[in-house]
């Protein structure tokens, strides 16, 4: 059981990215392993991965192609941080695709 859930994301990724999508792996630490474990599968495609992550970055800074990291170490500060920061690309993308 711990084994699928360690693949959960990954087996996802596996499924439904294509060549050119983009992956965003959001991890506090930079260490969850089933992040970790999509990132790695999502790059085998050939995906765009990005990383979001605390302060040090973890072992998703060698994984990603870009890598945002807030600089804290507060996970409840960091979590905020990664809220924000989706809410800011989603609102790019929106505006980028439909000229909202």
């Amino acid at each position: 059981m711990i084994i699928l859930m360690m693949r959960c994301f990954s087996r996802l990724v596996k499924a439904n990215g294509r060549k050119g999508d983009i992956l965003i792996g959001i991890s506090t630490s930079g260490n969850s392993n089933n992040v970790i474990k999509a990132l790695e599968e999502a790059n085998k495609i050939g995906m765009i991965t990005v990383g979001m992550t605390g302060e040090s970055g973890g072992m998703i800074t060698d994984i990603c192609k870009y890598l945002i990291n807030v600089p804290s170490n507060d996970t409840p500060r960091i979590q905020e941080a990664h809220i924000t920061i989706g809410h800011i690309i989603c609102e790019i993308v929106e505006r980028e695709l439909f000229n909202g």
